[in-house]
């Protein structure tokens, strides 16, 4: 069995596979590790969860635990799913989305998104959670598959993680390239090496989260998403982009500004004129 991480790479975490050996799992299963607290893949309507846990005695372990899910509205299955399965299947709906409300803190009007097909839906799509499956408000693209989001904050963020939703067809989003502190990117700067990039699976419930490498997304004030390709379709639809992290507002800092006289000049300040006495002794 193989086990890849969100670059595609192939692994073989020695006590993932001794826990894995043990487990019945019927085929066509696939495991992905994102060096995350918790793994999830989908095969048809069974979640297969890969929980990490550490500890003093036992040190580094992992627990596997296989859930039915109900798959509505599409029959087939989500591999390669790189999420968070530990937010979907532990927290509420509505605690879940308290931890994505970092579209609060975009500055909204200076965001941009590059190659859409009607000015101003590329910001449409950075809603509440619960709004995430509304399909009136979206994106799509127009001269080809390609969509560039310049997403400047109002202050520091610290990005855990991204989910991203789209048609349960051709037009979903198959890879994303991610970018920080490049104000006004254009689709020339993303020849260069992305801080992080994901394979995409479609999503159109928005479930699936890609959790990044934290290290590298700390202290970001504007973030860059390319949308590279999609499944096959001529242009790329996005009904939903959320993003998990921390925010740390930004302080102003007052500047006084001084000017200093190299030499003063008698005529720009008032001198009272004084009487001289002249005491005689005599």
């Amino acid at each position: 069995m193989n086990i890849l991480d969100n670059t595609g790479v192939q692994s073989h975490p020695t006590s993932l596979i001794c826990v894995l050996s043990t487990l019945p799992l019927p085929p066509p299963v696939q495991l992905y590790d994102f060096s995350s607290i918790c793994h999830r893949s989908r095969s048809n309507s069974r979640i297969y969860l890969l929980v990490e846990y550490s500890c003093e005695c036992f040190g580094t372990f992992f627990v596997a635990e296989v859930q039915v899910h109900a798959m509505s509205g599409h029959g087939h299955g989500h591999g390669g799913g790189h999420s968070h399965g530990c937010c979907e299947c532990d927290h509420e709906p509505a605690e879940r989305g308290v931890e994505y409300e970092l579209y609060r803190r975009i500055d909204i009007e200076k965001l941009q998104c590059l190659n859409e097909s009607r000015d101003g839906d590329g910001k449409l799509v950075f809603k509440p959670w619960d709004q995430r499956t509304d399909r009136t408000k979206f994106v799509e693209s127009d001269a080809d598959e390609e969509l560039l989001f310049n997403i400047p904050f109002t202050g520091s963020v610290k990005l855990k993680g991204i989910i991203i939703a789209g048609e349960d067809d051709e037009s979903h989003p198959a890879e994303m390239r991610l970018f920080k502190n490049i104000p006004q990117m254009s689709f020339d700067d993303t020849s260069r090496e992305p801080e992080q990039a994901f394979r995409l699976n479609r999503d159109p419930l928005a479930e699936l989260e890609y959790p990044t490498k934290i290290a590298r997304f700390s202290n970001v004030e504007h973030l860059s998403i390319h949308i590279s390709r999609n499944f096959g379709a001529e242009s790329t639809r996005v009904y939903y982009i959320g993003l998990r992290g921390e925010f740390t507002q930004a302080h102003r800092h007052e500047v006084t500004i001084c000017n200093y006289e190299a030499a003063a000049n008698p005529a720009d300040h008032k001198v009272e004129s004084i009487t001289p006495q002249t005491q005689f002794i005599s």
